[in-house]
């Protein structure tokens, strides 16, 4: 009993941290492209280097959730 409940823990938190790390970079390199485009449009370039400031950001909470996680998993798996 206890132990599936620690792999669905692991396999869950595995899966969301991947899919998030890849709209991370999804959003970085749009962020960049956008940012570095040949558009003489100042709103357009700040878009991207909105991107960017956000993705991270969402890194640093990507980190921190991915800690918090694989510590639940930890206790989970002790008791």
């Amino acid at each position: 009993m206890g132990n599936s409940i620690v792999t669905l823990i692991n396999t869950t938190t595995s899966d969301v941290t991947a899919a998030a790390w890849a709209l991370f970079i999804l959003s970085w390199a749009a962020g960049w492209a956008i940012r570095g485009s040949p558009i003489p449009i100042f709103r357009v370039k700040r878009t991207g280097q909105d991107f960017i400031e956000d993705a991270i950001l969402a890194a640093f909470w990507i980190a921190v959730g991915s800690t918090v996680f694989s510590f639940i998993s930890y206790i989970a798996g002790q008791i």
